[in-house]
């Protein structure tokens, strides 16, 4: 998510961070792996995330009104039984998540009033989110935890995890949305295109 999420506007950086509250598995971590390993971010990656850095809080607040303007929809929709989204009044954690934090995020999900196959649809036929196991893109992406990222679990450790057969997960990206096109079904930029039932996408999971 670091990588994604302080990066500028492309794919062109691979990082991350390591937190250990363990004060000796912190040192077996940076004597051990990172020395002689080698696993320390080059100086040009560092140079990228530093650039990245500097349009963090506006591109922050363009993931949050996209993805709140998403959930909204969503609430709203016939189809969709329950959202996930820390900014709607709604959320159980939502008095938390607004003492905690001055955002709420890019990433929603939202459990369809369906069954897996139905979901799988849903995901399928999104217009403008692409088909991706990843996170805080400037790109809106999808994916299904059930089909994809938590395939190889059982039920039961799905439902441990919080995860339902009908859950779909967005990262919603930077595009541009205004008022009239949240509104209007007909219009490329429409919450409903991107989130509604259409045709078939070409390559489903």
């Amino acid at each position: 998510m670091a990588r994604r999420i302080l990066k500028s506007m492309r794919e062109d950086v691979i990082g991350g961070i390591a937190v250990a509250k363990d004060g000796d598995y912190a040192g077996e971590l940076k004597f051990g792996y990172m020395c002689e390993f080698g696993g320390v971010m080059s100086p040009f990656t560092g140079c990228l995330l530093l650039r990245g850095l500097k349009t963090l809080a506006i591109r922050m607040r363009e993931h949050e009104r996209n993805a709140l303007a998403v959930a909204r929809y969503l609430e709203q929709h016939p189809r969709v039984k329950r959202v996930y989204y820390p900014g709607l009044p709604s959320s159980p954690g939502y008095e938390t998540a607004k003492a905690q934090m001055s955002g709420f995020g890019g990433m929603a999900s939202f459990d369809i009033d369906g069954t897996l196959a139905q979901s799988k649809q849903v995901v399928n036929s999104m217009k403008l989110f692409k088909l991706a196991v990843s996170l805080g893109d400037c790109e809106s992406l999808v994916q299904h935890p059930f089909a994809m990222t938590h395939r190889g679990y059982t039920e039961e450790e799905i439902a441990a995890a919080g995860l339902t057969p009908s859950m779909v997960r967005l990262s919603v990206g930077l595009e541009d949305q205004d008022e009239a096109s949240l509104k209007s079904p007909g219009t490329r930029n429409s919450i409903q295109q991107r989130c509604g039932l259409y045709k078939s996408h070409d390559t489903p999971i």
